[in-house]
C-alpha cells in the first residue's frame, strides 16, 4: 500500500494485467458483510444480502471467516475469469477439497494452517485446538477472531465435505439473486480501467503507478519479483489487496469504480464526494490533515500530538485513507506513515464543481 523506493540496481519488474469479474464476486461478499470498512451504507447492503435465502446467508456470513478473497486461486482459473466459470470450476473440486482450494493462507501462519489441516483430517476439533488457535490469533493481532467466530472456523473445518456443498450453493444462490446483474453493470468500468492503467504505465514510474492506483499507497516490492500482475476491482474501491503468489510473481487488487460512480446502483451522489465530504467533517481529522501536511507522522506520534488515543487516531486515518485524502507509507515491514495527500483534496474539490454542474436530465 504504498510508493517505492527507487533501485538504481534492480531491474523494474514486468507488468502484466488481468480482467476477470470473478475477483469482484468473492470481493462483493466481503464489502456487503462489513459496509463499515468500504463506506457503503449498511441498510442497502444488508438489502442485498437479504436477497439470499436465509440458510444459505448465514452460510455466506460463516464462510468470511474461512474464506478471504482467493487471489491466487482466481488467478490460476482460465479464461475469462467471470463469475460464471468460476463457480464451474468450483463445482468440479471435490467438495470435501473446497475449502482448503480456497483458504490460501500465508507462510507466517503455518502454525495456525497445521491446526486446521488437522482439524480436517480428524473431523472433529477439542479445546486444545480451539485454546492454540486463540493463542496463535491473539499473538498475531489478528481482528475478528473472538472465542466465538474460532469455534466458527473449527466447526467448518472438522465438516470439510458438508460445507463445500453448502458454499457451492450458497454461492451459485448469491450469483443468481444478485451478482449476475451486478456483473453486466461494472464489466465495462473495469475495461475502461484496464486501458487507463495502462497509459498510466507508459508515462509513470512503478512506484508513482502503485500510488496512483492505490490512491495513495506506497509499497515496497521486493527485489525478486519479477512479475507484478495488475487487476481492478470495481467493489474494492479505494482500497487495494495484494499477495505473492509465489517469490517471483505478485499480484495487486486495484479499485476501478469512476470518481462519478457510486456502488448503489442508481445512486446520484458518488461514493468518492460523499466519503471525502464526511471525512473532512471532523475537527480531529482536519487537524490531522494540517499535522501531516507538515511531515510524516504514525499513528503513536499523531496520538500523542493530539492527546488522543491510539485506537481513536487509527480509526480517524482509516477514514482518511478510505477518502484518499492521506498517503500511506509501507515500505518499511512493520511501520506505518501517514502523510497529507494534497491531490486528494484537490481532486474533491473538482468532483464538488462537477456535480454541482452536472446536467440534472442527461
Amino acid at each position: 500500500m504504498d510508493t517505492l523506493k527507487e533501485q538504481t540496481t534492480a531491474k523494474s519488474p514486468k507488468l502484466s494485467w488481468e480482467f476477470g469479474t470473478a475477483y469482484d464476486l468473492m470481493m462483493s461478499l466481503e464489502v456487503l458483510h462489513n459496509p463499515e470498512n468500504f463506506g457503503l451504507r449498511a441498510s442497502w447492503a444488508a438489502g442485498v444480502r437479504s436477497r439470499v435465502p436465509a440458510g444459505e446467508r448465514g452460510l455466506l456470513e460463516d464462510s468470511l471467516k474461512l474464506v478471504y478473497v482467493p487471489l491466487t486461486w482466481i488467478h490460476s482459473l482460465p479464461e475469462p475469469k467471470d463469475a460464471a466459470s468460476a463457480l464451474w470450476a468450483l463445482s468440479q473440486v471435490p467438495p470435501a477439497e473446497r475449502l482448503s482450494t480456497l483458504a490460501d493462507f500465508g507462510e507466517p501462519e503455518t502454525d495456525y494452517n497445521e491446526i486446521l489441516a488437522q482439524v480436517s483430517e480428524r473431523r472433529a476439533w477439542d479445546e486444545n485446538d480451539l485454546e492454540q488457535m486463540l493463542k496463535i490469533s491473539k499473538g498475531k493481532g489478528k481482528k475478528g477472531h473472538s472465542q466465538k467466530d474460532t469455534t466458527t472456523v473449527l466447526e467448518w473445518w472438522s465438516r470439510p465435505e458438508e460445507f463445500g456443498e453448502l458454499y457451492l450453493k450458497a454461492l451459485q444462490s448469491y450469483y443468481q439473486e444478485f451478482f449476475a446483474e451486478e456483473e453486466r453493470r461494472i464489466k465495462p468500468a473495469l475495461q475502461k480501467s484496464i486501458e487507463q492503467a495502462q497509459e498510466l504505465a507508459e508515462v509513470k514510474k512503478l512506484p508513482e503507478l502503485i500510488e496512483t492506483l492505490s490512491q495513495g499507497v506506497q509499497l515496497f516490492i521486493a527485489p525478486e519479483v519479477t512479475e507484478l500482475i495488475f487487476v481492478p476491482s470495481y467493489w474494492i474501491t479505494p482500497l487495494i489487496l495484494y499477495t505473492e503468489l509465489n517469490s517471483e510473481q505478485m499480484i495487486f487488487l486495484y479499485g476501478a469504480r469512476p470518481a462519478d460512480a457510486a456502488l448503489v446502483p442508481g445512486e446520484v451522489v458518488p461514493d468518492a464526494l460523499l466519503r471525502t465530504l464526511k471525512a473532512l467533517a471532523d475537527p480531529s481529522r482536519l487537524k490531522i490533515i494540517r499535522y501531516l501536511e507538515q511531515e510524516p507522522l504514525s499513528p503513536a506520534q499523531l496520538a500523542r500530538r493530539l492527546r488522543l488515543r491510539s485506537p481513536t487516531v487509527v480509526h480517524h486515518l482509516e477514514v482518511l485513507r478510505l477518502a484518499g485524502l492521506v498517503r500511506l507509507n509501507l515500505e518499511i515491514p512493520g511501520e506505518r506513515k501517514y502523510a497529507a495527500r494534497i491531490e486528494g483534496l484537490e481532486d474533491t474539490f473538482a468532483n464538488i464543481k462537477e456535480f454541482l454542474q452536472a446536467d440534472l436530465n442527461p
